[in-house]
């Protein structure tokens, strides 16, 4: 089972056929289909995107064979660079020095690229510097784990944003501040789009886009946080909103609807005075328990649009406005027969968040479908998780939110009076330890829904 001509829009995070449209190998168009609501398409400032002439080239021991005007595999124009690497781990680049010197003051990089086996893949580095790269900074873009809900599938073209929050690496006579900040934002004059295989066996990859576009701080130039929970915990209610309340910080929760109204779960009614009288977001993760545990890659196509179908009416049947949703485990890789998660859940909602957090997100995001987020945050110890000593500590996500702007989105579950003893527990007081951490430095916070609004 396919969704035809849908597959190459999602993969680029582009909305899918609206409920006006005819219904996909046999799906029932969605009674509650997405508004429409989506920010606006960034138009770059600088762009190159590898037609013939693009003077760009393949580089480096690890590349065994290239073409730079790849006809047969694209997403714009007519034509992308495509090039296989050698097997070996050694890094194979798609490269350029020597350009005009580039302001990346207020901006982002975006890049749009494909892999298409990802078996083999180990990680992904962009690099932007000058001199022949001898003064650098680098990003790692993606990097290749066991777990299959990653933002780079195979065979999809997908758009990653590289934001100064980002950096992960300085060299030369660049250099990072303990709190993030780097040294030098403009007069880069080379840029380096770098795949290093895992040293199994060769993986071909295609370029189609390095360009630069405004990034978060055009609107919040301290950058903005959206602290979402997931799993309806009664614990969001009862102790992280009064913390959240007295600082005037809304929040979003996500819902696994037969879990609300059941031992340790919110209840309607106090999910309809989060929203209406603190204005959290109340959103979905699922309508079945048993989707909740299996996760919606666990199922037929048809099983999992069925559940966000249902998802989205119980929702809307009891007045809540949100029509965004979070992955159960952050998975949105195919179905049992096929189909791409994130395909389906855009046929019924405008945004889908991952746990994916090896970039943050920004304004607007790369692919509204593949939401990243910074998930297992935590005070506990030995539980595993992120620390929030790294969220909070100097050089952590909320300096590099604030110094260089980004839409940073914490992924929290239950909060606890007590010790946390697991990865989905803070304390009473870690979380409020959080939330002043983001109030001290002036960062803007908004539910998910605010967000998104922010570019209709």
């Amino acid at each position: 089972m396919g969704l035809g001509g849908l597959a190459t829009a999602g993969a680029l995070g582009m909305p899918p056929a609206t409920a006006g449209a005819a219904p996909s190998d046999g799906l029932a168009v969605p009674p509650f289909a997405p508004t429409g609501r989506r920010p606006r398409f960034r138009r770059a400032t600088w762009s190159q995107q590898f037609q013939a002439g693009h003077g760009w080239s393949a580089q480096g021991a690890g590349t065994a064979s290239s073409n730079p005007v790849d006809t047969a595999v694209f997403t714009r124009g007519s034509s992308s660079v495509r090039v296989t690497t050698t097997g070996t781990g050694v890094q194979s680049s798609v490269r350029r020095t020597g350009m005009a010197p580039m302001d990346l003051t207020g901006r982002m990089i975006r890049l749009v690229f494909r892999v298409t086996d990802v078996t083999h893949l180990g990680k992904v580095v962009f690099y932007l510097g000058r001199g022949g790269l001898k003064d650098f900074y680098s990003w790692r873009v993606h990097t290749r784990t066991a777990n299959p809900a990653e933002y780079v599938q195979s065979g999809e073209w997908v758009t990653v944003h590289l934001q100064w929050a980002d950096v992960s690496a300085a060299s030369g006579a660049y250099t990072l501040s303990a709190s993030g900040d780097p040294s030098v934002r403009s007069g880069f004059t080379d840029m380096s789009f770098a795949v290093y295989d895992d040293a199994g066996a060769p993986v071909t990859y295609n370029l189609q886009a390095v360009e630069l576009v405004p990034d978060t701080t055009s609107v919040f130039p301290k950058g903005v946080v959206s602290v979402t929970f997931d799993d309806s915990q009664v614990s969001v209610h009862d102790l992280a909103r009064p913390v959240m309340d007295s600082l005037g910080m809304p929040g979003t929760l996500y819902n696994i609807a037969e879990a609300v109204g059941t031992g340790g779960f919110v209840n309607i009614a106090q999910m309809r005075s989060l929203q209406d009288f603190s204005g959290w977001e109340m959103a979905g993760h699922a309508y079945a328990d048993a989707v909740h545990t299996a996760g919606y890659p666990a199922l037929t196509a048809q099983q999992a649009d069925d559940d966000f179908r249902k998802l989205r009416e119980w929702l809307v049947g009891n007045g809540f406005t949100s029509e965004h949703f979070a992955y159960p485990h952050g998975e949105f890789q195919k179905t049992t027969d096929g189909v791409p998660v994130d395909l389906l859940a855009a046929r019924h909602f405008t945004t889908a968040r991952s746990i994916i957090s090896e970039t943050v997100e920004s304004y607007a995001p790369a692919m509204p479908y593949r939401l990243k987020a910074v998930t297992g945050i935590t005070d506990g110890t030995g539980v595993g998780g992120t620390a929030l000593a790294g969220v909070t500590g100097t050089g952590g996500a909320l300096d590099r939110c604030a110094r260089s702007g980004s839409w940073l989105v914490l992924c929290l579950h239950k909060v606890v009076t007590g010790t946390p003893v697991a990865s989905t527990e803070i304390s009473l007081a870690g979380l409020r330890q959080l939330m002043t951490g983001i109030q001290d430095r002036g960062i803007t916070v908004l539910t998910v829904q605010e967000a998104m609004a922010y570019y209709g």
